[in-house]
């Protein structure tokens, strides 16, 4: 009976280690291991706990999926939020957007499903009716913050396009992630560099402004075991004076121990997400993708003014747009080493900027 655990109800998920702490598990375990005697500290593991049950203030993130009549598609995103907002110590509340659902409505009937230009049913998200559409646009713009996560093919393509136009153009704080940061990419090039036919190949391969194209190194010919997986490192290459001042030619190697120490000490002069990254000159992050930003477009597009300030030699992974609240764009997927007491830093930042939004809107509110 001695060990006989009782793992009762709570009011969130996160009190059950301090549960089985307070009824000896480790103990139990230390005898069974021959293990020597400690007591877990558990205090900031408990602090968090109890700060999911005493926030009261709510932030709103929609997200613009693909699959969102299949919820679990994005658990990894879902759990990264989730982290980040325990962090600022506020309630997260979801807003799921079928991205098809923001695209152009014409030729849409009331209560009737229509087809891309694939032929593909948009039965996997909801039917595309006038009402639908004018509710997805409506979740977007009530929204504290916006998550434009990843996906395949090109259903919902053009509706995450349009997402990153209202969030770019309304200073709402946006995370594109993998596809949602090409997509970010290719509406910047639209409709700010006047390339007006810039697409990704997987959607239009003859397109005249291929924006983002199949990597090089990858067979087109050939599917399964051909994705570029697993961690890779992302160099921070230019930080505000780059931005500011030199365009395109940051420093790309990540190499210099003088550069550095420089930016560890110079926190001012960083990026965004360098900053949120503790001011480190290169991080490890997990991918999987076939497409990137075409090297051939990089320095017009920084140029620009969408700036890539995050780089894997000439593979574009991290992009930001200076002056605006929170406006990041990661090719590689940061939620999947988020962790309840180490949330994704983009994760992170992105609460941030729309809990002080949250906050604003509020106090405007109530004036």
């Amino acid at each position: 009976m001695d060990h006989v655990l009782s793992v009762h109800d709570v009011s969130n998920v996160y009190f059950v280690p301090s549960l089985l702490e307070e009824q000896g598990l480790h103990r139990i375990l230390q005898t069974k291991l021959n293990l020597p005697p400690t007591k877990p500290n558990l205090t900031s593991w408990v602090a968090m706990a109890e700060s999911v049950t005493t926030a009261t203030q709510t932030v709103t993130i929609a997200l613009i999926g693909k699959y969102t009549g299949l919820q679990d598609s994005y658990l990894s995103v879902i759990k990264a939020l989730r982290h980040a907002s325990m962090a600022w110590h506020v309630k997260l509340h979801l807003e799921w957007i079928e991205a098809s659902l923001l695209e152009d409505t014409n030729g849409a009937s009331e209560g009737i499903d229509i087809t891309n230009n694939d032929g593909e049913l948009e039965e996997q998200g909801q039917p595309r009716t006038t009402e639908s559409c004018a509710n997805a646009w409506k979740k977007l713009e009530e929204a504290d913050g916006v998550v434009i996560p990843g996906g395949f093919g090109r259903r919902g393509w053009e509706g995450k396009l349009k997402a990153a136009y209202y969030c770019r153009v309304n200073d709402k704080p946006c995370l594109g992630i993998c596809l949602g940061f090409q997509a970010m990419v290719v509406e910047y090039c639209r409709n700010v560099l006047h390339c007006e036919k810039a697409d990704s190949t997987e959607f239009e391969e003859q397109t005249s402004e291929p924006t983002i194209i199949f990597m090089p190194e990858i067979d087109p010919t050939t599917m399964g075991g051909t994705m570029r997986l697993g961690a890779r490192t992302t160099h921070f290459t230019h930080g505000l004076s780059d931005l500011n001042e030199n365009g395109a030619n940051g420093n790309q190697d990540g190499d210099n121990d003088d550069d550095k120490n420089e930016n560890r000490s110079n926190i001012q002069n960083m990026s965004q997400c360098q900053t949120l990254y503790g001011g480190v000159s290169s991080i490890s992050e997990r991918h999987r993708h076939r497409y990137e930003v075409n090297p051939e477009k990089v320095e017009a597009i920084h140029n620009g003014g969408l700036k890539f300030v995050g780089r894997d030699g000439n593979r574009m992974e991290i992009s930001e747009l200076p002056q605006h609240t929170y406006y990041v764009g990661c090719q590689f997927h940061p939620e999947f080493q988020s962790r309840p007491l180490r949330p994704s830093p983009p994760f992170y930042g992105l609460l941030r900027a729309a809990t002080n939004k949250n906050t604003s809107k509020e106090n405007t509110s109530s004036s």
